[in-house]
């Protein structure tokens, strides 16, 4: 039988390891399960969700020049209807990114939700620009937000915006 990516088909665990499952897929043909590939949800140990000669179904998901066959339980399992193709619905149902106040740990934040001010489509706009561009303009502006916060921790050491009047000392 010729395997193909994409193709669903069954299989029987003959092996666990750390790593991964082995399966065999008939015809003489095995392919591995990576651990990451075993369930849609985080899995630690492999023998918490497989057993030597338990009956799967996998979806082949590569085939390399030598000829080793990769696998996935769990895209080969059926997805819920309104599934964005994760297993998850948006963050916002889930407790997450979307669910959050905006803001960092003191609640600042632009009110688009990104930290600071800082632009993400930024480097985008300026496709043109090397590597080495983008990383000194943002060595720049990084230097720029240290000088600022030192400022800011000088001032608030002498004891605000007229720190001089508390003992003279200037660091």
């Amino acid at each position: 039988m010729a395997f193909e990516v994409g193709q669903i088909v069954e299989g029987k665990v003959t092996g666990i390891m750390n790593y991964g499952a082995f399966v065999d897929l008939g015809n003489g043909a095995s392919g591995m399960v990576h651990i990451s590939e075993v369930a849609p949800t985080f899995v630690n140990e492999i023998k918490d969700h497989l057993t030597i000669g338990q009956d799967v179904k996998v979806k082949i998901i590569a085939i390399d020049e030598r000829g080793k066959i990769g696998l996935s339980i769990k895209q080969a399992m059926p997805r819920p209807q309104g599934s964005n193709g994760r297993g998850r619905g948006t963050g916002a149902q889930n407790g997450g990114a979307a669910g959050r106040p905006r803001g960092g740990r003191n609640g600042g934040g632009s009110s688009s939700g990104t930290p600071g001010n800082y632009d993400w489509n930024r480097s985008r706009q300026n496709a043109s620009d090397s590597f080495d561009d983008m990383l000194s303009k943002f060595m720049a502006s990084s230097d720029e937000k240290i000088s600022g916060m030192k400022k800011d921790n000088r001032r608030s050491r002498r004891g605000g915006q007229n720190g001089g009047q508390n003992g003279g000392n200037d660091w």
